[in-house]
């Protein structure tokens, strides 16, 4: 359901998907199980904001999302899962505690394009780990008040190439067993069923409040994944 009503548009939900079906399989296997569904989904809500997208996020997103994921298949034996999680719960959380507090900029322009490759290796690469790769796509392109659907658009196609590019790393880290194609199968009703209701509720909801809902999905989601990855290391925890 996560998942559903993230490829619908709410794309800060589809972030708690991994972390909740990793209490049951090793994290990189839960990404796995639920990369054929988000192919799937991909393909919907591709045709469902096809004409609303922004060119200029995209070309620079994606060369450093490829890079991203280049990255992550060679390091994935050798990285912590934990590592990653508390990596990307502090990058959400500071980037929603600076918009809540921080000073608004003067005037509102297009970030530069270096810091659009950085962010959108680092979306990649955490995508590819843990399917976490939504807190830094939105760091770089949140700020930039996009229309909303040109906003949900534009992640839709930015993700649906990341998941295409994590087929090959998939399947040569061995993650693509019949086990957890049958779980992905089970799933796939439920999650292309609540990916209707997103498109559903994205094109009904105002754009402040869509934009309110964004940032308050990203700083929960970053309290979990910084839980979930620290609480190893805490007292009586570990």
């Amino acid at each position: 359901m996560a998942i559903g009503l993230s490829k619908g548009g709410f794309a800060g939900v589809g972030t708690m998907a991994t972390p909740l079906l990793a209490l049951y399989a090793p994290p990189l296997q839960a990404a796995a199980i639920l990369l054929p569904i988000v192919i799937i989904q991909d393909l919907i809500s591709i045709w469902a904001y096809r004409r609303d997208w922004d060119p200029w996020n995209l070309k620079i997103l994606l060369p450093g999302a490829a890079l991203g994921v280049g990255l992550a298949w060679a390091i994935a034996a050798h990285v912590s899962d934990d590592a990653i999680r508390i990596a990307v719960g502090f990058i959400g959380l500071a980037f929603v505690l600076n918009v809540w507090f921080g000073r608004p900029p003067a005037t509102l322009k297009r970030p530069n394009p270096i810091a659009g490759v950085f962010w959108g290796g680092l979306s990649g690469f955490t995508s590819t780990l843990s399917q976490g790769g939504g807190p830094p796509f939105q760091v770089f392109v949140l700020p930039q008040k996009l229309p909303k659907l040109r906003l949900v658009g534009t992640t839709t196609i930015f993700f649906a190439v990341v998941n295409a590019l994590k087929v090959l790393p998939y399947f040569a880290l061995g993650q693509f067993t019949g086990e957890a194609l049958g779980t992905s199968t089970l799933l796939l009703p439920l999650a292309v069923a609540t990916n209707f209701l997103g498109i559903w509720l994205v094109r009904r909801t105002p754009t402040e409040l869509f934009y309110k809902i964004s940032y308050v999905l990203i700083f929960l989601i970053s309290i979990a994944l910084l839980w979930q990855g620290l609480s190893p290391y805490l007292p009586g925890r570990g």
